[in-house]
């Protein structure tokens, strides 16, 4: 398959307009297919509280945008996630921008456009939160678009408590123009569906059957940015320990008439965090 180069550059907004949406369109009927097959004809799926999720999908407010966060247990999360009775996950209008790893989901061109074609936009794990790609998340919500993102940061496949939250996540919600529609969903089940050490320390070529999968949807978290962000500047000027950490070089962000400089911004994306892994993990002790 021969991928034209120029393609690979195009931005958000121009991958709709790619051929008329008729090839974005086939990937999302052929991946909701295989999604639905994995997630409710090879496997039994339970989902609490779905209306919630498939409400604020297909309804909310206009302008309004919807992110929404989860654990990471495979590989497979993102489109099995979406696979559940009732979804629309065949529907290229309504699905989900997401956050995906470039050195794993952008290898080559050809599977670059494929994600591309898929509403996956490539992050580079490490080169942190203003990183290119970040802007193209953000204009996503400013749309009013989807996006889900996995704010660990990479697969964990243990039975163990939700781990610190990367800020990029956390970024996004306060540099938004409108603060979006934060839905928490922690899952289990889907480290079974594709392990990571399946034979010889590899995946499975294919997803195995007869699993239980388990979908636990919190409800909408809200965050009050102005009145947060008032508190991260009071609280960072002059603190020791965010005068003794070393910078990573980020811009000051103005809104509301107030500016943040990193010790700011570190203090509200630290605190944003903390509230959603909370969040996420009153959900993960209702999956037992």
């Amino acid at each position: 398959m021969k991928i034209e180069p120029t393609l690979l550059f195009l931005s958000g907004s121009d991958w709709e307009k790619h051929m008329r949406g008729i090839p974005r369109k086939m990937v999302f009927l052929a991946v909701g297919a295989f999604a639905k097959a994995v997630a409710t004809l090879l496997n039994t799926t339970s989902v609490h509280n779905a209306d919630t999720l498939i409400r604020l999908v297909r309804s909310r407010p206009p302008g309004i945008p919807l992110l929404t966060v989860s654990n990471h247990m495979s590989t497979l999360d993102d489109p099995l996630l979406w696979g559940f009775k009732g979804f629309p996950s065949l529907d290229a209008n309504l699905a989900r921008w997401v956050l995906a790893a470039e050195d794993i989901c952008f290898k080559n061109s050809v599977l670059t456009y494929l994600f591309r074609l898929g509403k996956c936009i490539p992050i580079t794990r490490g080169a942190g939160i203003y990183q290119e790609y970040m802007n193209e998340a953000l204009q996503c919500l400013n749309n009013g678009a989807w996006l889900h993102t996995f704010p660990e940061g990479k697969v964990s496949q243990e039975d163990a408590p939700i781990r610190r939250l990367k800020w990029g996540t956390a970024s996004l919600i306060v540099r938004a123009h409108v603060t979006p529609i934060v839905l928490p969903m922690v899952h289990s089940g889907f480290e079974e569906v594709m392990p990571e050490k399946f034979f010889l320390d590899r995946r499975p070529p294919f997803p195995l059957c007869n699993k239980k999968i388990k979908i636990m949807i919190g409800q909408p978290l809200e965050f009050d940015i102005p009145k947060m962000a008032e508190l991260a500047i009071s609280k960072s000027s002059g603190d020791v320990f965010s005068s003794t950490t070393t910078s990573r070089g980020w811009p000051v962000i103005s809104f509301y008439g107030l500016d943040l400089d990193e010790a700011a911004q570190r203090y509200l994306y630290s605190s944003i965090s903390k509230e959603i892994q909370s969040a996420m993990e009153e959900l993960r002790s209702s999956l037992k």
